[in-house]
C-alpha cells in the first residue's frame, strides 16, 4: 500500500486543564487512545495522535496569581506534568499541542475571522451566571441550589461580550445528527446530547473582557476568546491548519482532517458535541466523524475528589501494580463509556486470574514444554489438523474481526473479552491433550499440540500489543516472532507460528501479585 492510498485515522484527546496535577481520569482518556492509536497502526493505517493542554482562561489566571507566579511559568510547569505522564504510561501520541504556541494562537484567530466575516458573531454584553471552574455559562434554569449543574460555585457576570450565532444552528445540527446516526457514543449519550439541542440553544458568549490570559480577539485586544473557542480549536491546529499560514500544512490537514475520533469525558459532551460542530459548520470546514464520552472513576465506592484526599495517580497505579498490568485493568475492568469503580481487590483479581493464571501461566506452560521437550525449537504445526486443533485455530484465527469490530466501536472491554475466550479455549485444550503426557507415547502429536498452543499465544499476544504493548513484546520474543512480523496481516491465517525457530528459557511474563498482609 503506498502512502498515498494509506488508510489514515486521527484520534484525539480532549486537551486537559493546567490547573492541577494529572490524575486517573487523564490517564484513562489518553489510554483508550492510545490503544485505538496502536491497534491502528498495527492493522495497516497512518495514524495521528494527539493530545496537549488547555492553557488559558480565568481559572488558571487565578491559580497563577495564586501561587505568585506568571501564568505563563505556571502553564509550563504544569503542562510538563501531563507530557511525563504520556511517557510514563508510555503512551504512543504523535504530537502535544498546548494552547499557548503561536501555532494555536494564529489558529484560533483565523477561525474567529473567518466566523466574523461570515456574519455568525456579532459585539454585545452578557449578564448570566458563569463558573469559573467549569469555564461554562449556565442557564438560570440550569441552576440548583446557586450552583451548576456540575456542583460547581457560579457568579453572575456582566461584561461586554462577542457573540456566536449558536441559536441558529439547532435544525442544521440536528439534521446532522440525523445523518450521521453514530456521531456520538454510547448511544445514551448521544440521546442526552439530541433533547439539549431539542430543547432550544441560545447565541454563545465567545469572549470575555474581565480578564487577559487567553487568545486576543483580532482587532479588538479588550477582548480574549472565550476558552472553549479557543480550546476546540487545538484539533485542527495540530493538522496545519490554516494551510496557508505561516504555521500551514497543507499536506497533513488533508490526510487527517476531520477528525476520527474526538475521545472525551462525560462532562464535557455538549461542548464537543454541539458547539464544535456549530463552530465548524459555521466556518464552512468539514466536522469530525465521530465523538465517544467515557465515564467517571470511584475509587473504593467512593466519588474521587481532593477534599477526600482520594485522588488515584496513575503514576503510583503503574508502580505498585505494573505499567501493563494498569493499563489492561482500565481497559477491561468496566465497560467503555460506563462509570466504573477502582477497587484493589478488582485489580489485584486481574492481574493474577486474566494476567498471571490465564494468559501468564498459558504461555509459560507452552513454552516451557517446547524448551525442554523439543530441544528448544519450535516444532511445526500439523500437516492434517484433528478436529481439536482446527476448532483452536478457526477460533484464534476469528479473534481479529471480532476484536476489530469492537475497537471501531470503542468497546474495549469486548475486545479483550473476546480474546480472553480463546485464551480460555487454548487452556481447556491443553488439559485435553495432556501433552506432557504425549512424550513417550506420540512425540510427533506432542509436537503438533505444542505448535497449535504456539500459534494461538502468538495471535493473542499480536492482538494484545495495543494494550500491554511491553508483556506482549516479551511473549512474542520468547516464542522467536521476528519484529516485522508482529502486524495484524500476519493474523487470521496470513501467517503461522514459524517451525525450526529456536527458543530460550521462557521467563514469566505476569507474576502472581501477592498482598502484603495487613493491605486488604
Amino acid at each position: 500500500m503506498t502512502g498515498s492510498d494509506k488508510k489514515r485515522f486521527y484520534v484525539t484527546t480532549p486537551i486537559y486543564y493546567v490547573n492541577d496535577k494529572p490524575h486517573i481520569g487523564h490517564a484513562y482518556t489518553t489510554l483508550a487512545c492510545d490503544v485505538l492509536a496502536r491497534f491502528k497502526r498495527l492493522d495497516g493505517f497512518e495514524v495521528m495522535f494527539l493530545t496537549g493542554t488547555d492553557e488559558h482562561g480565568q481559572k488558571v489566571e487565578k491559580a497563577a496569581t495564586d501561587k505568585g507566579v506568571t501564568p505563563q511559568a505556571f502553564t509550563d510547569s504544569v503542562s510538563q506534568n501531563f507530557r511525563d505522564l504520556t511517557s510514563r504510561m508510555n503512551f504512543s501520541n504523535d504530537d502535544f499541542i498546548r494552547t499557548t504556541e503561536a501555532r494555536h494562537r494564529a489558529a484560533c484567530q483565523k477561525l474567529w475571522s473567518i466566523l466574523l466575516e461570515r456574519g455568525h458573531i456579532t459585539l454585545g454584553s452578557y449578564a448570566g451566571w458563569y463558573a469559573v471552574r467549569d469555564e461554562a455559562f449556565y442557564t438560570e434554569t440550569e441552576i440548583v441550589d446557586g450552583k451548576a449543574p456540575t456542583g460547581a460555585p457560579v457568579e453572575w457576570v456582566e461584561e461586554p461580550s462577542y457573540f456566536f450565532n449558536l441559536s441558529q444552528w439547532q435544525e442544521p445540527l440536528l439534521e446532522f445528527y440525523e445523518a450521521n446516526p453514530d456521531f456520538v457514543g454510547p448511544a445514551s449519550r448521544f440521546n442526552e446530547v439530541k433533547s439539549f439541542v431539542s430543547g432550544g440553544l441560545r447565541d454563545l458568549s465567545v469572549s470575555r473582557a474581565s480578564f487577559s490570559w487567553g487568545v486576543p480577539v483580532p482587532d479588538d485586544d479588550a477582548h480574549v476568546m472565550y476558552v472553549w473557542l479557543d480550546a476546540l480549536t487545538n484539533y485542527l491546529t495540530a493538522t496545519g491548519w490554516p494551510v496557508d499560514g505561516d504555521f500551514g500544512d497543507k499536506d497533513r490537514n488533508e490526510r487527517f482532517w476531520p477528525a476520527d475520533l474526538h475521545m472525551v469525558g462525560k462532562d464535557i459532551l455538549r461542548f464537543h458535541a454541539v458547539y464544535w460542530p456549530a463552530f465548524l459548520m459555521a466556518a464552512g470546514l468539514p466536522l469530525p466523524k465521530r465523538v465517544f464520552a467515557h465515564g467517571w472513576w470511584t475509587n473504593e465506592g467512593e466519588k474521587i475528589s481532593k477534599s477526600l484526599g482520594n485522588v488515584i495517580d496513575p503514576n503510583l497505579l503503574a508502580e505498585e501494580f505494573g505499567l501493563d498490568q494498569t493499563r489492561y485493568f482500565l481497559m477491561r475492568e468496566v465497560p467503555f463509556g460506563n462509570d466504573g469503580d477502582f477497587s484493589r481487590r478488582a485489580m489485584i483479581h486481574r492481574m493474577n486470574g486474566d494476567l498471571a493464571n490465564d494468559l501468564g501461566n498459558l504461555s509459560q506452560r507452552v513454552l516451557s514444554m517446547i524448551f525442554k521437550n523439543c530441544s528448544g525449537v519450535m516444532p511445526a504445526l500439523p500437516a492434517t489438523a484433528a478436529p481439536e486443533d482446527s476448532a483452536l485455530l478457526d477460533a484464534a484465527d476469528a479473534m481479529l474481526g471480532k476484536v476489530r469490530a469492537h475497537m471501531d466501536l470503542q468497546s474495549f472491554h469486548e475486545a479483550l473479552r473476546c480474546i480472553w475466550e480463546v485464551v480460555s479455549d487454548a487452556n481447556k485444550y491443553v488439559d485435553t491433550t495432556a501433552p506432557w503426557g504425549l512424550k513417550k507415547t506420540d512425540p510427533v502429536r506432542m509436537g503438533e499440540v505444542l505448535a497449535v498452543l504456539a500459534e494461538t499465544i502468538r495471535q493473542a499476544a499480536i492482538l494484545v500489543q495495543p494494550v500491554m504493548p511491553g508483556s506482549a513484546s516479551k511473549i512474542l520474543d520468547q516464542l522467536g516472532v521476528a519484529d516485522d512480523q508482529r502486524g495484524f496481516d500476519m493474523l487470521a491465517g496470513a501467517g503461522r507460528i514459524a517451525a525450526g525457530v529456536e527458543i530460550s528459557k521462557p521467563e514469566p511474563v505476569f507474576p502472581r501479585f501477592v498482598e502484603e498482609e495487613g493491605e486488604v
